[in-house]
């Protein structure tokens, strides 16, 4: 009943920024956890950063703290995740997911998923 539809990756040098956005529809974002994870090749699918439901308040994993900055637009059913100072370890495909709880860190607390964007971060 929700669809999530991410947008922004792309290949950039290392100490680069991007922003990857991603679009809600059929369920506002309002009710519900926003997170970013992501997955590279060969590897499990790990937590990035998360907006909880409600209050708004923000998440991240140890790796991106300080460097990426997850935000919400409810008017816009959007959120965004801004990515600086980007390292080659960033390189990944990024999804968007939502999830009913107030906190939620692991990928099967996510109920929707987006099909992914491609980051990578290369010389």
């Amino acid at each position: 009943q929700m669809q999530l539809v991410e947008s922004g990756g792309g290949s950039v040098q290392p100490g680069g920024s991007l922003r990857l956005d991603c679009v809600a529809s059929g369920r506002s974002i309002s009710t519900y956890t926003m997170g970013w994870f992501r997955q590279a090749p060969g590897l499990e699918r790990e937590f990035v950063a998360a907006i909880s439901r409600d209050s708004g308040i923000p998440s991240y994993a140890d790796s991106v703290k300080g460097r990426f900055t997850i935000s919400r637009s409810m008017a816009m059913d959007t959120v965004f995740l801004q990515l600086n100072s980007l390292k080659s370890e960033d390189t990944a495909v990024y999804y968007c997911a939502a999830a009913p709880a107030r906190t939620a860190v692991a990928p099967k607390d996510y109920d929707y998923w987006g099909q992914g964007t491609q980051v990578i971060v290369s010389s």
